[in-house]
């Protein structure tokens, strides 16, 4: 009988078992593969042979002969294979040669992770050891040196002195420490021969524009002390490493992307689990470890990571203590303790973020569980890698979540494996990040007129012009260069583009726990936020942005926290425009105003929402780049005529594009965000906005212009497979939608998608200028289905209060509209429809008046979420933000992306307009006319419920657009209502 392996017996028994066993849609063995070696052309010395025999190496695989072979011939490399391939010993052969054999040669490593550079500065020190024993080369014992943020004074002042052959650091130390002041390292710089850039595909979007510009700078400095280095650059597997190499260099290398290396068999399943994919996740976990299978758990965020360890260490008794989580936000001498004990085996489980995916040596793993499809294909591999590294088999097992890829890839697995990797977006002319660096360059060396950084492109010398205007650069006497107004301009911004970080601090203790980005603690860590850090639940007391602090405390809530946030996009300039399908594509630059407005209370397990809140929080704008779809107003009509929800389909169509967007280039859906807008008053009609979600833009929507017809097709397959009726994650909604996914329509998302791929609509160019005129097709028309039960009318419940109130102070009064706290009431005013009458409430009896709206199963207002409440909670401390309220103001802004005034509707829709005005509600309550105030804000409330009345009969309401005509603004009240009284 052959004697198993425990990971064998693993998936078998997973394979076997009647829970997991139909949940598994996929189970492929990968085949494993011998060695393929080759002699170089040119041998290698005797002693490097001799070092390599003496670390068990006889012959080099072929991708790195392939390797060395071009890098003799003068080329500058870069190298895309699989984890564990070897790499490190392409660029390390070469530098130690080098060193060897030129005295003065110097080597450049830099790599994104102290934790990476540590480990490879190991694994290079242990080969020269092998090569050269104890022999000092250029005078120094250290054949390699580390140079970053935990370097000593004493030890760096040592290496500016005397620079060791390889020098070890991170592009961010390259930036601040190096460059600024190159006159001290001069001998470093003129005898630099190699730079070699390890985790290359880490360098995409706002980080690799940076990394292209630092670049720039270094060869500039070399070439100020007469060196020219060649570059070495190193890859995990991704579409277009020659074309991201070369963006990062500025010239084209050589492209080593077949393996050499062998590899063992892997058994790789999906599970579409029954049960949440954490939770899958976390039982999978729990038997793995317990069977002694050394595992790791990837997620795709750091709640997540907490989550399951909070689940699985209870049930693991004596071995709880050998599991851990490990993520950003965790302190560095934190992240350093768990990267030891998994190397030398104390650990026997980690669940991790992506930071553990570059290549940390971490010891010899059997199994990995991915909850959720990393995001790319080239993710997915490379988290892969990092089980059977020691030449035994592993296992591989993604668990599908409901986000929109991991369910494509559920549904379509053949589609992951004949799947290319992606190709990685980089745009180094990144306006903002290129005028950052040139202000660095001319601090650095004074910028030339003729020299051939400037020579390049126009659109580095439009941003010498700029900065010139500016007066960031300085031009000399003679008009032939410029200098930096500042000395040390590098200190103003970071190269991985996280802004200002906050530290995260225990209320009760004062320790610092953590830390987080100011963008991020506007979503994640707002007053009243759960924050999940190292299986602790926090709530957030207070967010310090001056003070750059958060304030948490301990919490056992049975809920958890979700954004509101709202957005508003202005074109700057259109780039670029073509016709798709009969719909117009665009790609430009905008400018991006978002603020998270309030946040949902959502119950654990049942994810219903529990309680609104409203917050007060600072807009952030960006300019960046985006594309933009244009739709015809055939789209609109076509979709009305079949009674569809249009701003439903739009909005579905914007979250399945965001969600496809992946598929096609190397990015994370949070590096995009997304617009749709029913009207747009620039465009002039419907049109659905995504966008690079950094300032100046990352290259992103650049890349996915040029691909939107295969983006297209993509989202119509996702929205078309998926088994829901009525929209899910796995298809039309976002978990980071700012208006929690409403209004969502999927069967309009998917007849308008269809539409389009049937090229249905037809767009021409008018010749004489820019404008689009678009001709619907003629189509056939089929006849509008019954409306189902809760439609119209009857979506109301039996007992609804319709209000508005007055108040006793003017906004310049107190400072503001953001201070309605302090406004006061003078009269407020509700209709009850079970009494189907109206009740007046006067300033010393809004007890009674939020008592009577708290007694109605659902409040109507026009903009009472914004004001009305607020008002109410200033007089009396009392919140009404948790009864169910539908705020027609706020529907309407959702759908058209703007506001209306209620007398702007209530004049078309009803034909009466309003008798008064708040001014005028003011001076007559400074003149006590309290009769009149309340005659008038009755009326107020009555045409609020006329247009309630008016829309859920004829589902839209009328107003008159700025061309003067008098339109439809469809808006499905009925199913705002449903929605709001199906979470009570």
């Amino acid at each position: 009988m052959i004697d198993k392996s425990p990971l064998t017996r693993y998936v078998e028994e997973l394979c076997a078992s009647p829970k997991f066993s139909p949940q598994i849609v996929c189970h492929r063995l990968l085949p494993g593969s011998d060695a393929r070696t080759a002699p170089l052309r040119q041998p290698l010395s005797e002693a490097i042979v001799d070092g390599l025999r003496r670390q068990g190496i006889e012959r080099l695989y072929a991708h790195q002969v392939e390797a060395m072979n071009a890098f003799r011939a003068g080329h500058d490399l870069i190298v895309a294979t699989p984890t564990a391939s070897g790499k490190s010993l392409i660029y390390n052969l070469p530098v130690v040669q080098t060193c060897l054999a030129e005295p003065s040669a110097h080597a450049l490593y830099l790599f994104p992770l102290k934790a990476l550079a540590q480990d490879q500065a190991r694994t290079l020190a242990q080969l020269s050891a092998a090569i050269i024993g104890d022999t000092t080369v250029h005078g120094t014992p250290r054949f390699v040196s580390i140079y970053d943020g935990d370097t000593t004074t004493a030890e760096r002042a040592r290496m500016r002195k005397q620079p060791p052959p390889v020098l070890v650091t991170n592009p961010d130390m390259l930036h601040l420490s190096l460059l600024p002041y190159h006159d001290s390292w001069s001998s470093f710089f003129k005898g630099l021969r190699i730079i070699v850039i390890d985790e290359v595909h880490v360098y995409r979007g706002l980080f690799g524009a940076h990394l292209a510009w630092v670049l720039r700078r270094l060869k500039r400095i070399a070439a100020h002390y007469g060196a020219s280095p060649r570059f070495i650059m190193l890859s995990a597997t991704i579409g277009n490493p020659g074309q991201l190499a070369e963006k990062l260099i500025g010239r084209q290398p050589a492209v080593i992307d077949r393996c050499g290396a062998p590899a063992e068999e892997k058994d790789m399943l999906f599970i579409n689990p029954w049960d949440s994919a954490a939770h899958t996740a976390s039982q999978l976990l729990e038997t793995a470890l317990k069977r002694g299978l050394r595992t790791i758990v990837y997620t795709k965020s750091r709640k997540m990571t907490e989550l399951i360890t909070v689940w699985t260490k209870p049930r693991l008794g004596a071995l709880a203590a050998r599991l851990t989580s490990y993520r950003a936000g965790f302190l560095p001498e934190d992240r350093r303790a768990i990267e030891r004990q998994l190397a030398d085996g104390t650990l026997l489980g980690v669940i991790s973020t992506s930071a553990l995916e570059l290549g940390i040596d971490i010891g010899d793993l059997d199994l990995c569980i991915l909850v959720g499809y990393p995001g790319s294909v080239m993710a997915t591999w490379q988290r892969s890698g990092r089980v059977g590294r020691r030449g035994h088999r592993s296992a591989v097992i993604m668990i599908g979540g409901e986000d929109a890829l991991d369910q494509y890839f559920m549904l379509h697995p053949d589609d992951f494996f004949n799947r290319p990797p992606e190709h990685a977006a980089l745009d180094p002319l990144n306006s903002r990040i290129t005028r950052q660096h040139l202000h660095c360059a001319a601090a650095e060396i004074p910028l030339e007129q003729d020299e051939p950084l400037l020579r390049c492109c126009h659109q580095i010398r439009r941003a010498v012009d700029e900065l010139t205007e500016a007066g960031t650069l300085l031009r000399d006497g003679d008009g032939h260069r410029w200098h930096a107004s500042r000395k040390r301009p590098q200190r103003q911004f970071d190269l991985r583009g996280g802004g200002v970080k906050l530290s995260i601090i225990h209320r009760h203790t004062g320790e610092i726990i953590g830390e987080i980005d100011a963008g991020r603690a506007l979503h994640d860590a707002h007053p009243g936020a759960i924050y999940l850090h190292q299986t602790k639940t926090l709530l957030v007391v207070d967010l310090n942005l001056s003070g750059q602090e958060v304030l948490v405390e301990e919490s056992k809530p049975t809920y958890y926290t979700r954004p509101t946030v709202t957005k508003e996009t202005e074109i700057l300039s259109r780039l670029a425009s073509k016709s798709v399908c009969g719909i117009r594509a665009n790609w430009g630059t905008l400018r991006v105003t978002e603020q998270v407005s309030g946040f949902r209370k959502i119950q654990q397990f049942t994810g219903k929402t529990i309680a609104t809140m409203m917050l007060d929080l600072p807009p952030q704008t960006i300019e960046t780049e985006g594309l933009w779809l244009d739709l015809p107003p055939a789209c609109k009509q076509l979709l009305e005529d079949k009674q569809m929800h249009f701003m439903g389909a739009i909005h579905a169509v914007e979250h399945a594009l965001i969600a496809m967007f992946p598929l096609l280039i190397l990015c994370d859906r949070n590096d995009i965000g997304g617009i749709s807008c029913p009207y747009h008053e620039q465009t002039g009609q419907s049109s659905i906005f995504i966008y690079d979600g950094y300032a100046g833009g990352a290259g992103l929507a650049a890349q996915a212009y040029e691909l939107i017809e295969a983006l297209l097709e993509q989202t119509e397959r996702c929205v078309v497979d998926c088994p829901c009726e009525t929209g899910c994650p796995s298809c039309v909604h976002s978990p980071r939608c700012g208006s929690g996914n409403r209004p969502i329509d999927k069967e309009a998302a998917r007849f308008l998608l269809q539409a389009i791929k049937q090229d249905r609509f037809q767009l021409e160019t008018d010749a004489v200028g820019d404008t689009a005129v678009y001709l619907p097709r003629p189509v056939v028309r089929q006849r509008a289905t019954d409306a189902a039960g809760g439609r119209g009318r009857a979506a109301l419940p039996a007992h609804f209060c319709v209000f508005d109130l007055e108040t006793k102070r003017a906004a310049t009064e107190v400072g503001g509209w953001h201070n309605a706290d302090r406004m006061g009431m003078s009269v407020g005013v509700v209709y009850d429809s079970k009494l189907d009458g109206f009740a007046t409430y006067l300033e010393d009896e809004v007890n009674d008046l939020i008592d009577h709206l708290a007694s109605a199963s659902v409040i109507v207002g026009f903009n009472i979420l914004a004001f009305d409440y607020r008002v109410l909670a200033g007089i009396s401390g009392r919140q009404l933000y948790d009864r169910p309220s539908l705020d027609l103001l706020k529907l309407i802004q959702e759908q058209l992306g703007y506001r209306l005034s209620l007398n702007r509707l209530a004049e078309q829709t009803l034909g009466r307009p309003k008798s008064a005005d708040g001014l005028q509600a003011l001076r007559w309550y400074k003149q006590g006319r309290i009769d009149e105030i309340v005659t008038y804000c009755r009326e107020d409330v009555a045409l609020t419920r006329d247009l309630l009345l008016f829309a859920l009969d004829n589902g839209y309401l009328l107003f008159t657009n700025k061309a003067g005509s008098t339109v439809r603004l469809p808006l499905a009240c009925d199913a705002a209502l449903v929605a709001l009284l199906s979470r009570t």
